[in-house]
């Protein structure tokens, strides 16, 4: 009798478990994008901002790679006319090649005949241009990385105005009371430092690939004057 009333709360116990098993687990997780519309109408210039970010970072991208080119070779291809004195076949091959680095030269060999101080002048002149163009557009990209966390503070803002709004209506001080504030507060500013740290990688990445092109632009226009001089 004992032993079977020692095995009843055991069997209770396991049946209790069994069922608890069985039970469904509720689901916690939040999709994206509901959360973002919890943070309310801030939230559209921040994903507005977002956007053109990624736009500018990736248009700039493509653009810079695109102008790089292949610039030995070229230059090869420059200095083996330049010796066989075929000048109409070197601005052929400027004509041919869409790159900053060859209208630089395009622009250098038709000044041949000036003195050479004229002709590097008229090369880097169209560089600085050329490099103005390869820049476009990723002074933006700072600018968003520095009002993105802004926006995302008066997000902030709001929240807690929300909050003390809220509390002061109902006269009460719960989760109810702060919980719309909390989500405006915490995803505004969420969001705008993730769009802040976006923009502001892309800026200092796509000045670096500028860097990069400016040097080799520098490097061909020296090597250029270099065969002027030599013939």
């Amino acid at each position: 009798m004992s032993v079977f009333l020692l095995q009843a709360p055991v069997a209770a116990v396991d049946t209790a478990n069994v069922a608890t098993a069985g039970a469904p687990v509720a689901d916690t997780s939040v999709p994206i994008i509901d959360l973002l519309m919890r943070g309310g109408w801030i939230m559209v210039p921040l994903v507005a901002l977002s956007i053109l970010s990624v736009y500018i970072i990736l248009e700039r991208y493509f653009t810079i790679r695109k102008a790089a080119g292949n610039p030995d070779a070229f230059m090869a291809g420059i200095r083996s006319l330049m010796v066989k004195g075929d000048l109409a076949g070197a601005k052929l091959l400027c004509a041919q090649t869409a790159s900053p680095l060859a209208r630089m030269v395009e622009k250098g060999l038709r000044r041949i005949g000036l003195p050479l101080k004229e002709i590097e002048t008229s090369v880097e002149n169209v560089g600085k241009i050329e490099i103005a163009r390869l820049e476009k557009n990723i002074s933006i990209l700072g600018i968003i990385a520095g009002i993105a966390p802004m926006i995302g503070f008066v997000g902030t803002i709001i929240g807690v105005i929300k909050i003390f709004y809220s509390i002061a209506a109902t006269k009460e001080f719960g989760i109810p009371q702060v919980a719309d504030g909390l989500y405006v507060k915490l995803v505004t500013s969420a969001t705008g430092l993730i769009v802040g740290i976006i923009a502001h990688v892309g800026y200092h990445w796509l000045s670096i690939l500028v860097e990069r092109m400016v040097f080799r632009m520098e490097n061909s226009a020296i090597e250029f004057m270099d065969i002027l001089q030599d013939n």
